[in-house]
């Protein structure tokens, strides 16, 4: 029997950002009949649980982002979050090293950006690091960042669940959106009708796909990439803390790296591996040939084009699924590895990552599109863990009230 309901917000996904989202609504808005809609079984099924768990200090973003804009402030009311809710959390702290004198520039850029994101960074020397970690290697200096952490991302959205529940927000799990109706009037995949005065946007993968319906992202698509990470099962744990090279500053990804995470373990990745299709995690599970075909058909012309680097990167992510040049990348960053201790894959992750199909080219920030009756969030990638409550706020200041 079909079923028609009307709320003042209906959010469309609870990964972190449309958790965040509904939490704040309801800060600001008391009294309001908000929803929250999830194709999945329960929270954290895609990329809000499958990622690292990081909470990222925010000095890799020029400060024109929002990205930079949110890191910061993010990581510290997320940290707070945790600890208010006697949630688990690591203080593992980061080092970024570098390889050559090639790579110190963009070891001094990264200082530069985090001084200006009023972030903690500090350039350290090679007597230094070895206090910090006396495995770690790097070229004559490194950059600290003593406020990353890590955190169990899974146990965060279950807590903000559970406080959703508690304060009365209506969660539809196992039924997600279909097709826009008219209006802010939508059909669910169990052919439910449900209106809203404001819709919000947060579907992830599928962000995209609604936005359409409601007429934005017209110049934006999706490319889905792999992350994979491999874990260390020996008996002594490589690093003590978390330990990145310097990154390609012209491209999102971070490179392989170590983290060290919530409960001590040590994993190494991840890849960045272009998917096939939106929910391409393992073998042919969640199969879909149509947007296959579309997806290839893109990656097709990145590739040959060789836009932003796609033909290298592809080629180089290949390379990872071969456990002995994966390993290698990281052995790079210490004295010694024993490489054969990192014996198991971890739990794959999808980033949706946006793509601007009028210049071929990856969008780095978060994008937010809308009217007075819909919000789009696109491009929730990393750090958008980190940056979920503030980012929350950011939204609802600027694109609901």
């Amino acid at each position: 029997m079909m079923v028609k309901e009307s709320f003042d917000y209906l959010v469309i996904g609870a990964g972190i950002i449309g958790l965040s989202i509904a939490r704040e609504l309801i800060v600001r808005f008391p009294g309001s009949k908000i929803a929250i809609l999830e194709k999945e079984h329960d929270v954290a099924r895609h990329s809000s649980g499958r990622n690292s768990g990081v909470l990222h200090a925010g000095f890799y973003y020029t400060a024109d982002s929002l990205k930079a804009r949110f890191t910061c402030d993010g990581n510290r009311l997320m940290r707070e979050y945790c600890y208010n809710n006697k949630l688990k959390i690591n203080e593992t702290k980061k080092v970024v090293v570098a390889k050559n004198e090639d790579e110190l520039p963009g070891l001094f850029e990264l200082e530069k950006r985090g001084k200006t994101n009023g972030v903690e960074v500090n350039i350290i020397d090679e007597k230094e690091l070895a206090e910090i970690d006396p495995n770690v290697k790097t070229f004559k200096q490194a950059l600290w960042s003593p406020t990353t952490a890590t955190v169990d991302p899974e146990e965060v959205n279950l807590a903000i669940k559970s406080e959703l529940e508690q304060k009365g927000v209506r969660q539809f799990f196992g039924e997600g959106y279909a097709v826009r109706l008219d209006g802010n009037k939508i059909k669910t995949t169990r052919g439910n009708i449900l209106e809203a005065t404001k819709l919000i946007n947060a579907a992830g993968l599928y962000a995209d796909r609604v936005a359409k319906d409601f007429g934005f992202s017209r110049k934006y698509t999706i490319i889905p990439f792999k992350g994979i990470y491999l874990k260390y099962t020996g008996t002594r744990n490589p690093v003590r803390t978390n330990v990145y090279p310097v990154p390609n500053l012209k491209n999102p990804f971070l490179g392989v790296h170590y983290t060290v995470t919530v409960d001590g373990h040590v994993k190494i990745g991840p890849t960045s591996m272009p998917a096939f299709w939106r929910e391409n995690y393992d073998g042919t599970a969640n199969f879909k040939a149509g947007e296959m075909a579309v997806i290839l058909s893109r990656e097709a012309k990145l590739f040959i084009k060789n836009s932003f680097g796609f033909r290298s990167l592809a080629i180089d992510e290949i390379k990872k699924y071969n456990r002995r040049y994966f390993t290698s990348l990281a052995a790079s960053m210490v004295h010694e590895l024993d490489a054969r201790g990192f014996t198991d894959w971890g739990k794959p992750g999808i980033r949706a990552q946006l793509l601007d199909i009028t210049t071929d080219e990856l969008v780095m920030d978060f994008i937010i599109e809308g009217d007075k009756n819909s919000t789009h969030v696109l491009n929730a990638v990393s750090p958008a863990f980190t940056c979920a409550f503030p980012f929350a706020k950011h939204v609802i200041d600027n694109y609901i009230t």
